[in-house]
């Protein structure tokens, strides 16, 4: 069995679902949002990286995924999110396991079979292949779209990396 954090990246609020893969089927263990607190990005950042190392710590994944980032108009609202993006790949980097990065539209893809799928139609899927998980939001359903994207296309620098680890 291989434990799996996907982290959806956000400034005020960074979504996060851990799953456990036992072959081709798919348990959840929990989910949530990390709320940023503080009066300046580096406050927030702080607050973001203090709560996510207390999930890590309290779940023990065996590898992460995050959503990789799009550039879109808002230069700065693109940084801020990179910067939030950049916790959510220094936490798990710095409990020592390995950090699987996807587009949004590989995600969307595995998870409901096309790649613009919304929001809705995600927590739909998501809610189809782990039955009986309570979502907390959103933000924490993409999170764990994120994580089944992993445990399906994984590889050598995800779940392969992960089960050699576990097996040493």
């Amino acid at each position: 069995m291989i434990r799996v954090i996907g982290i959806d990246p956000g400034l005020r609020t960074l979504g996060w679902g851990v799953i456990d893969v036992a072959g081709s089927k798919l348990h959840h263990v929990a989910n949530g949002l990390c709320v940023s607190s503080g009066d300046d990005l580096a406050a927030r950042l702080l607050s973001l990286h203090t709560q996510l190392t207390a999930i890590m710590q309290r779940f023990k994944p065996h590898a992460a995924a995050v959503e990789q980032t799009f550039v879109n108009k808002d230069g700065a609202g693109t940084l801020k999110l990179g910067q939030a993006r950049g916790i959510a790949m220094l936490v798990p980097a710095q409990a020592g396991i390995p950090v699987g990065e996807y587009a949004p539209n590989t995600i969307k893809k595995t998870v409901v079979g096309v790649g613009h799928a919304e929001k809705a139609q995600v927590l739909h899927m998501v809610k189809l292949q782990l039955p009986g998980a309570e979502i907390a939001g959103p933000d924490a359903a993409d999170a764990l779209a994120i994580a089944i994207c992993h445990a399906h296309h994984g590889g050598a620098t995800g779940l392969g990396a992960a089960i050699e680890k576990a097996r040493a």
